[in-house]
């Protein structure tokens, strides 16, 4: 159980550490057309019109990667004349994929749809 509990920590860690800030690169877009995103990522997952006459584009982005786990194990060893210390050391990898899911919101202009805003990602994903 232990265990389990640090490779979440670790995982997240990792996710966090190698992805760039999402809040930042998604202001990025807003303000441009949607586009420059989908150049970026492309197609979205699922488009879908909200009551407001905006629309909504979503992007489902996995990154996967592996968390060494490492343990350790000491023994001392008593003979007749001397003694020994040995230590073992163990490393395993877990692998781990992290799934987000981001979300522009646009508004029509002429034939394309204009970036207004985005939903926040979750704290995984950000």
């Amino acid at each position: 159980m232990i265990v389990r509990s640090i490779i979440k920590v670790v995982a997240l860690g990792a996710v966090v550490t190698l992805s760039a800030c999402a809040s930042q690169v998604l202001d990025g877009y807003v303000g441009k057309s949607i586009t420059e995103p989908m150049l970026d990522y492309g197609q979205p997952a699922a488009v879908f019109d909200l009551p407001d006459g905006r629309r909504a584009f979503q992007w489902s982005i996995s990154s996967w990667g592996s968390v060494p786990i490492v343990s350790t194990e000491r023994q001392t060893s008593d003979g007749l004349h001397d003694w020994a210390d040995v230590t073992k050391t163990r490393t395993i990898s877990i692998p781990v994929e992290e799934t987000c899911l981001y979300t522009l919101y646009g508004v029509p202009r002429g034939n394309d749809w204009i970036v207004t805003g985005y939903r926040q990602p979750s704290f995984e994903c950000e």
